[in-house]
C-alpha cells in the first residue's frame, strides 16, 4: 500500500450483509474517493444485546461473498478472532500499526453510533486515529468539537432485522446479493426450524 491511501473501516454484525451495507460503503468511497473499506465483522456489537442469527464463520462468509468482486472491499476476520471484548479503538489501533503513518483512515458509522459516541471506550484516542463517515439515513447529524467527520446520506431501505425475520418466514427478500442469497439458503441460515 502507498502512504497516500485513504482506508475507511466499517464494522457490525452483518448479521446478514446486505445491499444497504454495500450502497452505504460505495457511497462513502464516491465522495470521499476512498482507496479502501475494510469490513470487520464483530463477534456481537457492544451496542446490542441479542447474539447475532448467524455463525462467525457463516456472517464472514456472506461478506466475503458479497464482497468478492468490489475491487475495494476487503473483509478481515480481526475481531473473530481475537479475544473478547472486541473495542473500535483496539481494533483501529491493531491495522493503524501496520500502514504507512501518512494513510488516512476513517471510520463507517451510522446516525445511531454518531450519537452514542461520546460513551464508547476511549472515544479521546479514537477521535484522534480516525475521521468519522456518518450515515444520516434520513436523519441529519450535526458536527461535534473534536471530532473531525463528514456526512452522507443513506437511505436504502434495507434492514438487517426485517430481512431475517422475512427469511425466518420464508418470505422472498431481494436486498441480498444473489451469492449471499444461495448460501443462507443451501445452509438454511435464519430458518425458524431447528
Amino acid at each position: 500500500m502507498t502512504g497516500s491511501q485513504k482506508i475507511a473501516f466499517f464494522g457490525g454484525t452483518f448479521d446478514p450483509v446486505h445491499e444497504g451495507h454495500l450502497e452505504i460503503a460505495k457511497k462513502a468511497v464516491d465522495q470521499l474517493k476512498l482507496d479502501q473499506i475494510l469490513f470487520i465483522p464483530c463477534r456481537r456489537s457492544p451496542h446490542k444485546t441479542e447474539d447475532p442469527g448467524a455463525s462467525d464463520h457463516d456472517r464472514l462468509h456472506m461478506l466475503q461473498l458479497a464482497t468478492a468482486e468490489i475491487p475495494w472491499a476487503k473483509v478481515d476476520d480481526y475481531e473473530l478472532e481475537k479475544p473478547p471484548p472486541s473495542f473500535t479503538w483496539e481494533t483501529v489501533r491493531h491495522f493503524q500499526s501496520q500502514l504507512p503513518s501518512q494513510t488516512r483512515l476513517f471510520l463507517l458509522i451510522g446516525f445511531d453510533q454518531w450519537e452514542a459516541l461520546p460513551r464508547w471506550k476511549n472515544i479521546e484516542i479514537l477521535a484522534q486515529d480516525v475521521e468519522f463517515i456518518v450515515v444520516g439515513r434520513g436523519k441529519q447529524a450535526t458536527s461535534r468539537k473534536g471530532y473531525r467527520a463528514h456526512f452522507i446520506q443513506g437511505n436504502h431501505p434495507a434492514s438487517a432485522s426485517q430481512i431475517r425475520s422475512a427469511l425466518q418466514n420464508q418470505i422472498p427478500t431481494h436486498w441480498l446479493h444473489k451469492a449471499v442469497q444461495r448460501y443462507i439458503g443451501d445452509k438454511a441460515l435464519y430458518s425458524s426450524t431447528p
